[in-house]
């Protein structure tokens, strides 16, 4: 009798958790209204840095935005777990957080004398009122008022518990010896015996990104190699990414001359506009090599006036360029990098223009430093392309990451258990 109840309550839990399978939301980068503008969030002291935490560390992460407007709004924010894959994870709140689970955005501050209002907002994480108990995946959602319904800004960040190794390697793939286009990430996890892993196989999960993109992220990777401590995956096609080229750049950091790729500054009462110069397509050109941020900006100012960066920089509208023969069909180009978190979307779909034979775009962004590249996204297709507009070259400089996740029999989450960060030129 027992045997059956046993067998019941397992039957029970599995239809349970199918539910709940199907129930669980997936979190990505993403902004859902159009006046919230530069989203960031990184490692307190680095504009550039990722946003991963790591436990028990003596630091923070800083989140902020700007939302346009001359008046402040009722801003709350929550944290959810999210398994590998960016589903939410079978686990409550009062698991993972420590102190309240729903807090307003209180720390902001009203532009000054910029031409276009804007209210700043920033957060740290963690903070006076919210901790975090579990490594993993998580995601800052931010809503108005007090209705969760009314999303605002959903922003991914990690928290890491390093129980792994990873010594990884980043070179010029085995099988393109002749093409030179694409990068193999090549590497190996490292366990020590007080961290057991009984089946690595079902256990370890891994995930390869390429300059903090997940649409072409490499996931479901198995160990090729099994070894005492230490799991290896070098693999020759399966963990291989497209190069690239080196992301094109402009300074848009003063309004009272042209920076850097600016060829116009202009004003139309009441906004500041910039014109970078033509692109042009590097597909068929030679490799240029040259330092940039890998598609990040910073908010800064070259004024001497500007105090603060985060209130005093203005925004402008930048109006990019692409000449072309024709257009590319079945699909679009867009403007791509962390300018537009990631996301090639219809807020950063470029317009062909046939009088000029051009693919035209113009972005509300604000005064800094911008990384950026053209890239082409098939109809249909969640994965921006730009070897057809960018061209891809091995020598080309990317930053990798790779994260380590484990989840065993009796977890009820995945843990981040181990993390690195590198880049192709310095392994």
């Amino acid at each position: 009798m027992i045997k059956y109840f046993v067998l019941f309550l397992f039957f029970i839990l599995m239809v349970k958790a199918g539910v709940s399978q199907q129930n669980s939301y997936y979190y990505e980068n993403a902004v859902f209204r159009e006046n919230i503008k530069t989203v960031m969030m990184y490692r307190a002291g680095f504009e550039l840095s990722n946003p991963v935490l790591f436990m028990n560390e003596d630091t923070h992460l800083v989140f902020k935005f700007d939302d346009l407007g001359d008046e402040e709004r009722n801003y709350h924010y929550t944290i959810i777990h999210c398994d590998a894959r960016w589903n939410e994870s079978y686990l409550s709140q009062a698991d993972y957080l420590n102190g309240f689970p729903e807090n307003p955005l209180s720390d902001y501050k009203m532009s000054f004398n910029t031409t276009f209002p804007y209210t700043h907002y920033s957060l740290n994480i963690p903070n006076e009122n919210i901790s975090l108990n579990y490594s993993g995946n998580y995601v800052l959602v931010v809503y108005e008022g007090n209705d969760k319904s009314k999303v605002v800004i959903t922003q991914r960040f990690y928290v890491v518990d390093p129980r792994v190794a990873i010594q990884g390697k980043v070179k010029r793939a085995t099988f393109d010896p002749f093409e030179g286009t694409n990068h193999e990430v090549d590497f190996a996890v490292v366990y020590n015996p007080d961290f057991t892993i009984e089946n690595p196989l079902k256990d370890v999960k891994v995930v390869l990104m390429q300059n903090n993109r997940w649409d072409n992220a490499i996931t479901g990777l198995k160990p090729l190699y099994i070894r005492a401590g230490r799991l290896e995956y070098d693999y020759n096609r399966e963990n291989v990414f497209p190069a690239g080229n080196e992301f094109r750049y402009f300074d848009n950091r003063t309004n009272r001359y042209n920076g850097e790729n600016v060829i116009a500054t202009d004003f139309h009462h009441p906004y500041y506009h910039k014109t970078i110069k033509p692109d042009e397509v590097r597909a068929n050109k030679d490799f240029f090599l040259y330092k940039e941020m890998n598609g990040k900006f910073t908010i800064e100012s070259q004024d001497q006036e500007v105090r603060d960066p985060d209130t005093e920089c203005d925004y402008t509208f930048v109006h990019f360029t692409l000449p072309m023969p024709s257009p590319l069909l079945g699909g679009s180009v867009n403007v791509f990098g962390a300018l537009t978190g990631w996301n090639a979307n219809k807020s950063n779909e470029m317009t062909w223009n046939f009088s000029t034979s051009a693919y035209e775009l113009s972005m509300l962004l604000k005064q800094g430093y911008y990384n950026y590249q053209y890239v082409y996204v098939p109809q249909g297709s969640k994965t921006a392309d730009a070897t057809n507009i960018e061209g891809s070259f091995w020598e080309t400089r990317n930053e990798y990451q790779i994260f380590v996740y484990y989840s065993d029999f009796a977890a009820r989450y995945d843990r981040l258990v181990g993390y690195i960060l590198m880049n192709s030129n310095e392994n």
